[in-house]
């Protein structure tokens, strides 16, 4: 009886040791577990801190870009609007002068001829257009002293002269609000005058090419400066060609003039 007591003591205090090994480990586990999710979220603060703080830098960014877009925007509208007030033009006038290095006679040495020079343009939008050209070259060769016929003196420097029609496309291919460069050519008739002032000794021995008329043909390269949207200054170094004699002369030059624009397109 006595050591049945002994026993029962023995489990009773075995059962409560026990329950009070596994209240002490559960308390624990779930401590570690808490410890574990704070540091979980003091790790994650930041991340989701980091957001917040490029947030404003973000939003400063973009209003500083979307300000300089507008401007470069609003700037590329004044210039587009700069370059259709110029050019958007019906019809252009252009009247000036120029000059020419012409050789007037197969083996004679080139002169220099001076002109002017009248031209009408009408353009389809704001670089195609078709120019019709009227011109007339003037000048004095040198030619050797000849001793003509009936005469005491020899004739050295006859006047001569030559007359051109022409017609072609024009195209602006650089287009500024203050100038622009285009590209033009042109082919038509040409008309030359070499012996009217040799007294009626004709082309002096074959010196001269004889009065005839024969094709005309231009190509040009030009720039002009405008002053005003309607008005404008024109330099356009020139090649010209034509063919008296039934040869051809390979002619340079230039043109340059005033240019007055108008009617709407």
């Amino acid at each position: 009886m006595y050591s049945f007591r002994r026993l029962a003591l023995l489990l009773a205090l075995v059962l409560t040791a026990s329950h009070a090994l596994i209240a002490q480990n559960s308390s624990s586990s779930s401590s570690s577990a808490a410890g574990q999710d704070l540091a979980a979220l003091d790790q994650d603060a930041p991340a989701q801190d980091a957001p917040a703080q490029a947030a404003p830098a973000q939003t400063q960014s973009q209003p500083q870009v979307s300000v300089q877009a507008r401007i470069r925007a609003r700037r590329e509208q004044r210039r587009a609007a700069a370059i259709h007030e110029v050019y958007d033009h019906l019809y252009e006038v252009s009247v000036g002068a120029g000059y020419l290095r012409f050789t007037p006679g197969a083996t004679l040495q080139r002169v220099n001829e001076y002109d002017w020079n009248v031209e009408f343009s009408r353009y389809f939008n704001e670089r195609l257009g078709v120019t019709v050209d009227g011109r007339g070259y003037y000048g004095t060769p040198f030619i050797r002293p000849i001793q003509l016929q009936g005469t005491d003196s020899g004739l050295t420097k006859p006047a001569i002269s030559q007359y051109g029609a022409l017609a072609g496309p024009t195209y602006r291919f650089y287009l500024q609000p203050k100038y622009s460069i285009s590209g033009r050519v042109m082919a038509g008739y040409a008309r030359g005058n070499f012996t009217g002032d040799t007294n009626g000794f004709g082309t002096l021995n074959g010196l001269l090419y004889p009065d005839s008329s024969t094709f005309a043909a231009s190509v040009s390269v030009y720039g002009e400066y405008n002053v005003a949207p309607n008005i404008g200054i024109r330099v356009a170094p020139e090649y010209y060609a034509t063919g008296f004699g039934s040869t051809i002369q390979n002619s340079l030059g230039f043109q340059a003039g005033i240019v007055y624009r108008f009617g709407k397109q």
